[in-house]
């Protein structure tokens, strides 16, 4: 009973952790963010719900110079200023930014958020047991080898949602007549956007896969879907949107 007891206080800790982080970034997202007001990109914003069968779909502006998307805990859809100001310049395209959305939305309608809840759960029994077992046999290297086996396995995790996500967004592009062009476009340009200087950190510790590798699944994606005849996959909305 109580090895039992000690396996899982860490997984109820790490579901203690991921609520609180929950609860505090939809506050910060209450504090730092705006609905979206732009007309062109409502219009968007309004075929895209209709391909998906929703009254609306609200999205909001974090208020915030990075660039980048957002699906909160809570369902909400989120695009930071940095990325308006870059539509604002014309460097990136209305139909662009839209994939960009339609991605969110993917991480909303496949439950990324609550798996990603269990996920971590379950990283920190891994880190625990590999703790345990290498903490015995090598007590200096045990907590460096635990961490990074518990950092690749979550990357391996988070870069599959990020794949699903990407599977999402092309099929809707697609339903609401947008084509899969403007999420490649995108893609295209994304690594300009946000470099910040040499990549230091493995492929196999990054959160995200690597552009080129997006770019090929999505373009193999839509051969498959028009050289088969076959449709799109498509996932029912998550209730929150509705």
């Amino acid at each position: 009973m109580i090895r039992l007891l000690v396996l899982l206080l860490p997984v109820l800790a790490a579901v203690v952790m991921w609520q609180v982080s929950a609860w505090s970034l939809a506050r910060r997202l209450d504090k730092s963010a705006t609905r979206l007001k732009d007309p062109l990109l409502l219009a968007g914003v309004d075929r895209l719900a209709a391909a998906m069968e929703l009254r609306a779909i609200p999205v909001y502006v974090q208020e915030v110079p990075t660039i980048n998307g957002l699906a909160a805990p809570d369902g909400r859809v989120f695009l930071t200023r940095g990325f308006l100001r870059r539509y604002e310049s014309g460097e990136v395209g209305a139909e662009e930014l839209l994939s960009v959305i339609a991605h969110e939305l993917g991480h909303v309608a496949l439950g990324h958020s609550k798996r990603r809840m269990i996920d971590f759960a379950g990283q920190n029994l891994v880190r625990m047991l590999i703790f345990s077992v290498l903490g015995r046999m090598v007590p200096f290297l045990g907590p460096l080898l635990a961490n990074l086996a518990t950092r690749a396995l979550a990357a391996r995790l988070s870069q599959q949602d990020e794949y699903e996500a990407d599977e999402f967004a092309t099929a809707l592009m697609i339903k609401a007549g947008y084509g899969a062009e403007p999420q490649i476009r995108l893609f295209e340009k994304l690594d300009a956007l946000t470099r910040q200087g040499p990549r230091s950190t493995p492929a196999w510790l990054m959160t995200h896969p690597e552009t080129r590798l997006r770019v090929e699944t999505i373009r193999r994606n839509v051969a498959k879907w028009t050289g088969t005849g076959s449709k799109p996959p498509s996932a029912p909305p998550s209730g929150r949107l509705q």
